[in-house]
């Protein structure tokens, strides 16, 4: 009797948050789906008793908090997330929220299997307050990227967009809703591309098999 076919093995995913945890929610949500092409197996938060550690551990994730405060440098801090995500065999970090930049040792180290969500569509609004900025430029179409990390800020190869229409009566919160519920459909769709290995790097281009 032979055996059926080989079930591939699902990507272990770290996810580093600092807040509420939506995108975080997002993505544990996709993961609870067996046939879902990753798992998250750690959550890492730079701030404790934040709401996105308690999604985690109601999902029966591992969650760890490394305070940034009690190290001297970034980079001191930065190495202490790598030997904590090294030492769970993570393949793949998400970055859900996370309020701190990261050193260029540190995204080096993970090049190529680190993702980002950013709520604008790059390269247009990089940095904080891009609903702000999005309607102060006057745009009609708004929305988010999640993309590759590389040691610029909001910067490297695009993996997804999403899309949404900035309307007339649009103020800082309505546009960032809107956006939201698109963030939490674009940031598992990328994840499943990268986790599929159908993501190759080109330059700064993300191109995507089938």
């Amino acid at each position: 009797m032979s055996a059926g076919p080989a079930v591939a093995q699902r990507k272990k995913v770290g996810v580093l948050v600092s807040g509420r945890g939506s995108n975080l929610q997002a993505l544990l949500d996709a993961c609870a789906d067996p046939t879902f092409p990753a798992e998250i197996v750690l959550v890492i938060s730079n701030v404790p008793g934040v709401l996105a550690l308690e999604r985690a551990e109601k999902a029966g994730v591992a969650t760890t908090v490394i305070p940034h405060r009690d190290y001297p440098s970034r980079e001191a801090f930065d190495a202490a997330m790598d030997l904590v995500l090294r030492a769970a065999g993570i393949e793949i970090v998400c970055l859900a929220g996370f309020m701190r930049l990261l050193s260029s040792g540190f995204v080096a180290g993970w090049q190529g299997a680190m993702l980002n969500i950013h709520p604008s569509l790059l390269p247009s609004f990089k940095g904080l307050h891009t609903h702000r900025q999005a309607l102060e430029a006057g745009v009609k179409l708004h929305g988010c990227t999640v993309h590759l990390v590389t040691p610029d800020l909001d910067d490297g190869p695009i993996l997804a967009q999403s899309a949404v229409p900035v309307l007339d009566d649009d103020d800082e919160a309505s546009l960032a809703a809107r956006v939201l519920e698109q963030e939490h459909v674009v940031y598992p769709l990328a994840l499943r591309l990268l986790a599929e290995g159908r993501v190759t790097v080109q330059g700064n281009r993300a191109l995507i098999r089938g």
